[in-house]
């Protein structure tokens, strides 16, 4: 089992690199990955060695990864490749919100001195006045000053280079780093695919989104099963099965689903061509690698970036409260042991988590001491692995959620340095909870850069401000351990 998870992790980690990393630096990526991997493979060689009743020293741990860790960044940026200013980036950083598959590029066709003078007229004075027009093989740039509100200008100009030219190009408006936004026309990608005979393309393959999901029911129910403390080795067991491995793999696949389904239908709310939920079957761990979807069009405007990435979150979140609610109710109180873990389900200590802790003294009561531990019901481990992914999400980080949130509240260079920060601080508390050393790594193979919106200069509304703060107490709430002041409140 040991060596297939590490089989599993070493290909999904190789994958990741390449898609995320290889762009970035011009060390060879199976170094890195090499340096990357090197952790697990000497907890696999302590297991085999040792078996898995005798964990490896704690020291052992910390100084591996964290050697490990800093030589992943020297070697990293040793081959880092120069940044480019987004003034002058290539067309096909430029060009990247046009289309999800940056792979597909088609060169502008040329603007000849008419059409120049008709795009220099699709910007009045009042409204945007154009300084300069400059050619990229994947984009036309304009740059001016802006003369009026961000989101009038954006949406007069657009009109009228639309009446010009047709859906020739997508209209992208964003901000350089001296604070003046700028337009950037490029190819518009359903114009494209119909000039290359693929406008009947489908985006999404509801076949396949059910197929994987009956695969992750099975995969789950098996993983639920063995959480219920049965092993799948007689016909009995096999009868068993769907009244103590299905409430898991249930609980799991109705929070998962619920936040992809949030952002799928926000997207659809505002056009957005996207995929249905894909699941990831697997048949061991946690019986799933989770759920994602796949948006084939630009975002058209920093509002519907933040709705569309706040709704999965939001509503995973929702939905997991009543199940992690329901299975401490039916969860048992064990005598606290002397070494705890946030992954251990059969003596979990509330105090991990403050959000955790005051859901638990909610459903348990005066049961719940402070000398108590709590053994999950497995909707419970359910809810509980909910609480995690909502928080995942929620990392102000690049392409996750809470990147998104943060970009829609903040712009795009803001939220660059915010997601630095909420790395550096998660390795910081890695070292003293060395359960989050796990997140620290995953946040490395995140992009900082996330795909901006066609409006990306228009900022939010206060509601919509206030519900990012709001979702970023809701990640501190759930990350953060209990405060002794109010453990002695609740008497846990």
């Amino acid at each position: 089992m040991a060596f297939w998870f590490l089989l599993v992790l070493g290909s999904l980690t190789y994958l990741m690199m390449q898609h995320s990393v290889a762009r970035a630096t011009r060390t060879p990526i199976w170094l890195l990955w090499l340096v990357l991997m090197t952790p697990a493979f000497v907890l696999t060689g302590w297991t085999l060695v040792h078996g898995i009743k005798q964990a490896p020293p704690s020291a052992l741990i910390l100084w591996i990864s964290g050697g490990c860790l800093l030589l992943y960044w020297l070697l990293f940026n040793r081959g880092r490749q120069l940044p480019v200013d987004p003034q002058n980036q290539s067309p096909e950083n430029q060009g990247q919100a046009s289309n999800n598959s940056p792979q597909e590029t088609v060169p502008v066709r040329p603007i000849d001195l008419a059409e120049e003078s008709q795009l220099r007229n699709c910007f009045p004075w009042s409204v945007y006045y154009v300084q300069n027009i400059e050619y990229r093989p994947q984009a036309v740039i304009c740059r001016g000053q802006l003369r009026t509100m961000a989101s009038e200008a954006y949406e007069q100009i657009k009109a009228n280079i639309e009446g010009q030219f047709g859906d020739r190009f997508l209209i992208i408006f964003q901000e350089g780093i001296n604070g003046k936004p700028f337009f950037v026309l490029v190819p518009n990608p359903q114009v494209v695919r119909q000039n290359n005979h693929r406008d009947s393309e489908k985006i999404t393959r509801p076949g396949l989104a059910l197929l994987l999901l009956v695969a992750t029911l099975f995969s789950t129910t098996f993983v639920g099963l063995r959480i219920a403390g049965f092993q799948v080795n007689s016909l009995e067991s096999y009868l068993t099965l769907f009244f103590h491995g299905v409430p898991y793999a249930l609980g799991l696949i109705t929070i998962l689903g619920t936040h992809e389904l949030g952002h799928y239908l926000t997207a659809r709310f505002y056009k957005i061509r996207s995929t249905l939920p894909y699941f990831i079957p697997i048949p061991y761990f946690l019986g799933t690698f989770g759920a994602f979807i796949k948006m084939g069009s630009p975002v058209p405007h920093r509002k519907a970036l933040f709705d569309v990435s706040i709704a999965g979150p939001l509503a995973g979140f929702m939905m997991t409260i009543p199940l992690l609610i329901w299975g401490l109710a039916h969860s048992e109180i064990v005598a606290l042991p002397e070494k705890t873990g946030m992954l251990n389900p059969n003596a979990l200590n509330p105090q991990y988590s403050i959000l955790l802790a005051l859901l638990s003294k909610l459903a348990l009561g005066s049961e719940l001491t402070a000398k108590s531990a709590i053994d999950l019901h497995p909707v419970a481990v359910a809810g509980f692995l909910g609480l995690i992914v909502t928080a995942l999400n929620l990392m102000p980080v690049g392409q996750l959620d809470g990147g998104h949130i943060v970009h829609a509240m903040f712009g795009q260079r803001t939220a660059v340095f915010i997601g630095q920060i909420a790395r550096l601080l998660l390795l910081m508390l890695s070292f003293i909870r060395e359960e989050f050393l796990l997140w620290a790594i995953i946040l490395l193979f995140v992009p900082l850069i996330d795909e901006p919106a066609l409006n990306d200069v228009t900022e939010l509304d206060n509601k919509r401000d206030f519900m990012g703060l709001m979702s970023m107490a809701l990640l501190l709430l759930i990350i953060l351990p209990l405060p002794q002041f109010l453990a002695r409140l609740l008497q846990i």
